[in-house]
């Protein structure tokens, strides 16, 4: 939600006294792991990932703090200076563009952009940090793509890759392909790698997407509060909880969600009741 979320032209940018607030009711919500934003974007972006690690350090909140780039050395320095300098441990999430469309755009060659992947995440494990690789578009790439960039990625020893349906393109049995794919090629690594889902609601499949990726194997998916993102969004981080609620898998301390709905909403300037239509009927509501 402080990434991705704001990436999203029409919420508001919340102070850091807000985020720090918003942090605290995600780790009420049962909410294990945040990316806390885009270090090499700007100083005051640096800054802002800096404070939201010392307080989530400070107050001990049971949350796994994340910082993204892409892979640059630009942008994956600054995380690792806030790292070393505050001593707390950070995960660098870096992504690199996947898809065809996106290669010919860039003008990019498979070769360069593998060769690129393997500098920056050999220059931040030499820093200590844990990594976490991304290809955006995965869901758009061709196999070949994705077995040589994750291929790279576990063979350098990254433990913890992530899917990406970037601009919303999948349907759940996408999902459960691609998903399976990755898993075939991060098998390499012969011991257990993490796999993360991540997706956005173009075509309103967001939540199901989400669900179906836990369902086929996934460790973990990404979300935000009430569905805010580029474009149209983000899977709803509240309404997958309501998901996985339902289905039994896990439950958040009575009025925690509401809580952080209402602030969620507040912060981001975003009416909740608008967010929820945008994404659809309510589960288990008629359609």
């Amino acid at each position: 939600s402080l990434r991705d979320g704001l990436q999203c032209p029409s919420v508001r940018h919340p102070p850091i006294e807000e985020r720090f607030a918003f942090l605290r009711a995600a780790a009420a919500c049962g909410i294990r792991r945040a990316n806390l934003g885009f270090p090499g974007a700007s100083p005051a972006a640096r800054d802002a990932v800096e404070a939201l690690l010392r307080q989530v350090d400070m107050e001990r909140l049971p949350i796994r703090p994340s910082a993204c780039g892409r892979t640059t050395m630009d942008d994956v320095r600054p995380i690792g200076e806030i790292a070393e300098r505050s001593g707390i441990p950070l995960v660098a999430e870096v992504f690199t563009g996947s898809s065809a469309i996106g290669r010919l755009a860039e003008g990019w060659t498979l070769e360069e952009i593998r060769r690129r992947c393997a500098q920056v995440v050999s220059f931040l494990l030499r820093e200590g940090l844990e990594v976490s690789f991304f290809t955006e578009d995965t869901t758009r790439a061709d196999p070949e793509t994705i077995r040589t960039l994750y291929g790279a990625a576990v063979d350098l020893g990254v433990r913890r890759v992530c899917v990406c349906d970037t601009v919303g393109h999948a349907t759940p049995t996408g999902t459960r392909r691609v998903l399976a794919f990755v898993r075939s090629v991060v098998a390499r690594a012969g011991e257990g790698v993490w796999v993360d889902w991540h997706g956005h609601r173009d075509r309103g499949l967001g939540e199901i997407n989400a669900v179906t990726a836990l369902r086929s194997g996934a460790d973990g998916i990404h979300a935000c509060a009430l569905g805010i993102g580029e474009r149209v969004g983000n899977a709803s981080m509240d309404r997958v909880i309501r998901h996985l609620a339902e289905a039994g898998w896990r439950e958040a301390p009575a009025g925690a969600v509401e809580a952080y709905v209402r602030l969620a909403a507040r912060i981001f300037a975003v009416p909740a009741g608008a967010a929820a239509r945008a994404s659809g009927p309510a589960a288990g509501g008629a359609a």
